[in-house]
């Protein structure tokens, strides 16, 4: 794995202006090749620290470094050019098919007035087949479901070549054989030495990925590591409100996190 981080947080920090603050003091890094799974109750901040990693708000304090470059020293092409936005709803607003509008993630590669060729047009039809989704491509995708946008979306990130996606809740809108599809696609992309950092609900599919986790729990402190390290029953239970037990379960050997009743 490489040494030189993707991604790196420094004391980060945010709050809206005149109100209290959000998050504070985030640090962590993400390398070629791993999976960050960020978790926390509703309302924590997950979503906003997300867009400020994309520069979509801007931090009140601290620093994001994109291959060691200060992003706020970046113009949003190059930001482009590094890291995809998968956002937890896509809201269309052209009748682009969906083909057209996964094609659309060529965009920070081309020029001012340059229109997609026939290679960019491969590169999205690539995309769509490793999403299971070459089927919708002619569809216009003001048209299609809540979970095949978020599919879409995926594959608009894997179009834009990039190193690093950030991903807010992929699996949110889909059903259970799709949200095991995504979390594949999401292993699989790992092991192609993306960068991911996912924000998630479940901390099953922490387990599922073996992934890192960030956690911001309910007194807004922040934790990271591996999830061996992160993950306890009370740290779930302090996040979640009800008691989640992590079991080891034979036969398919790897920790599941479970609520053991209602």
């Amino acid at each position: 794995m490489s040494t030189t981080a993707l991604l790196k947080v420094e004391n980060l920090g945010f709050s809206y202006e005149g109100s209290r603050q959000i998050f504070e003091g985030i640090s962590f890094e993400v390398h070629p090749g791993e999976i960050v799974c960020l978790l926390g109750p509703n309302g924590i901040g997950k979503t906003t620290l997300l867009n400020c990693l994309a520069r979509l708000r801007e931090p009140s304090f601290g620093k994001v470094l994109l291959n060691g470059e200060n992003i706020s020293q970046l113009s949003a092409r190059d930001i482009a050019k590094v890291v995809g936005y998968v956002p937890q709803v896509l809201r269309p607003s052209f009748d682009y098919t969906v083909l057209e509008y996964v094609v659309t993630g060529s965009a920070p590669w081309l020029g001012v007035f340059e229109k997609p060729r026939h290679g960019h047009y491969q590169r999205a039809e690539s995309a769509l087949r490793q999403m299971g989704i070459s089927h919708l491509a002619n569809k216009p995708y003001t048209r299609i479901s809540i979970g095949e946008l978020q599919q879409v979306s995926i594959a608009r990130a894997i179009a834009q070549q990039t190193h690093l996606i950030l991903m807010d809740e992929p699996t949110a809108h889909l059903d259970y054989g799709n949200q095991l599809k995504v979390l594949r696609m999401i292993r699989d992309l790992a092991a192609k030495d993306y960068g991911i950092v996912l924000a998630t609900h479940n901390p099953d599919q922490v387990l599922l990925l073996d992934a890192k986790t960030a956690v911001i729990d309910r007194d807004a402190n922040f934790h990271f590591g591996t999830w061996q390290e992160i993950l306890t029953e009370e740290l779930l239970k302090d996040m979640y409100g009800v008691p989640l037990r992590l079991i080891q379960v034979e036969g398919i050997n790897r920790m599941v996190s479970v609520a053991p009743s209602l």
